[in-house]
């Protein structure tokens, strides 16, 4: 084989992703998409946290896609866990939560790129390729905003309140948004109840909110609007 084979074949090598989101029509057409492509195959799907690791295990994926929406388990804190046991697999966030408050907090957990399910197809598959090349993605508005900041000089500089909120705060506002109880965030997070109840009363501090009621009411929107 000459040294032009060589390097045609290296082009068109084949790189596997692991899909990891609990909505069925969008793990079809992110299957449907890179069935379309010469370099990018799907050789699985997980819709939890427990298929996601197995999956790991027993396919050896070369990059995830992975949602930190999910029903069952908070992809965070999967995230987390894929970080920790996983720390040089590439994880792209493709999801429907607001990229100006979770890509940079994403980031900061170690993963390779965040893009909105909005996004055109053509630009997933460009993060997806940048992300497998060994590139950070994330949007030309996220990216001016990183870069702002970091000429600012002061990285947590901003007048939104949600940015006070630690990430686990953040994490348990996500997961009240999604109707979970204190009892079930606890049981999820393996936290006390009490503890949980505390990260609450700081949410609601930080937030200027008077009550539960409208920290639910809050939690709930951005969770629908999401």
């Amino acid at each position: 084989m000459n040294q032009n084979s060589v390097c045609v074949a290296e082009a068109r090598a084949v790189r596997r992703v692991l899909i990891i989101d609990d909505h069925p029509v969008v793990r079809h057409g992110l299957r449907y998409l890179m069935e379309n492509s010469d370099d990018l195959a799907v050789c699985g799907e997980a819709d939890t946290a427990g298929e996601a690791r197995a999956a790991i295990e027993a396919l050896h994926p070369d990059v995830l896609v992975c949602d930190i929406s999910l029903t069952r388990v908070d992809g965070i804190e999967l995230v987390r866990f894929l970080r920790a046991h996983y720390p040089k697999l590439p994880i792209l966030v493709l999801t429907a939560l607001d990229e100006t408050i979770y890509a940079e907090r994403m980031l900061a957990l170690g993963v390779n790129g965040y893009i909105m399910k909005h996004a055109p197809t053509d630009l997933f598959l460009v993060s997806l390729r940048r992300v497998l090349d060994g590139d950070i993605y994330v949007s030309d508005s996220i990216s001016s905003t990183l870069l702002g900041k970091f000429a600012a000089g002061d990285p947590y500089l901003s007048a939104d309140p949600i940015n006070r909120l630690t990430n686990r705060e953040l994490q348990i506002l996500h997961m009240i948004g999604k109707g979970a109880s204190t009892r079930e965030i606890a049981q999820l997070l393996h936290l006390s109840g009490k503890t949980v109840e505390s990260h609450r009363q700081r949410i609601k501090r930080k937030l200027n909110f008077n009550t539960g009621a409208q920290l639910l009411r809050y939690a709930l929107l951005s969770h629908a609007q999401s």
